[in-house]
């Protein structure tokens, strides 16, 4: 009985480490790597596919960093487009492929605020757009992008420390959560030192195998929904 509690348990750790993003293979990459960075890069991103959150989160962190280079480089002299080519070029983005629109039109000449847009994803894109809009602003009635983009930058900084401060704040009911759902994992485990065989009880008859469904689906929608709560008082 215990070793086949013991096999469940190696099981679920393996499969959480296998979904978790291989930091090492990223570290890896980056030290032995000699292409181009944004190459690499993009290499680092297919090989540790993160989660659409963790992703989000970094399309806005990399935002963030965009906002400081550019207004960096602006403040230094340069053009708008040099400076948001040689910005963007040292932003380490989780999508360096998708940006390849953003470097043609900022190097050509072309038309940024639509190439911001467009490069710009679903979730976590909300800086890129407000970048797009206030280089719309500075062509057209020739307010000064820097002070612009500095101004942007402070927005997005604000927005992610109020996450920060909110995901800090949902960490002991998250934790709570992930306690409860191990708990039966627990009572199963004294049954059996107790030599009380919950796994033949649970495996080998009608009711316990209506009990086990039934406590892994209550289970399984009490993480659910309490993940549920925690994305949204995220997002609000």
């Amino acid at each position: 009985m215990t070793a086949a509690i013991a096999a469940a348990i190696s099981t679920a750790v393996a499969v959480w480490l296998w979904t978790t993003p291989n930091t090492a293979t990223a570290r890896l990459i980056r030290l032995t790597s000699t292409e181009h960075p944004v190459r690499r890069r993009a290499l680092r991103h297919r090989m540790t596919r993160p989660r659409p959150h963790r992703r989000a989160d970094a399309w806005s962190r990399a935002t963030i960093e965009l906002c400081q280079a550019l207004s960096a480089e602006l403040t230094a002299g340069r053009t708008p487009g040099e400076a948001l080519a040689r910005a963007v070029a040292a932003v380490d983005f989780p999508d360096p492929d998708a940006l390849r629109p953003l470097m043609a039109a900022a190097r050509d000449g072309g038309d940024v605020p639509a190439a911001l847009t467009t490069v710009a994803p679903a979730h976590g894109g909300e800086g890129l757009r407000r970048l797009a809009a206030c280089w719309e602003v500075s062509v057209t009635a020739g307010a000064g992008l820097a002070a612009l983009v500095e101004r942007v930058g402070t927005t997005l900084r604000a927005a992610q420390a109020h996450r920060q401060d909110v995901a800090a704040q949902l960490a002991g009911p998250r934790a709570t959560a992930r306690m409860l759902a191990v708990l039966p994992a627990l009572g199963l485990l004294m049954a059996a030192a107790l030599g009380m065989r919950p796994l033949a009880f649970l495996f080998g008859s009608l009711p316990g195998l209506a009990c086990l469904v039934l406590g892994t689906a209550l289970d399984a929608c009490g993480l659910w929904w309490t993940n549920r709560m925690a994305l949204r008082a995220q997002a609000s």
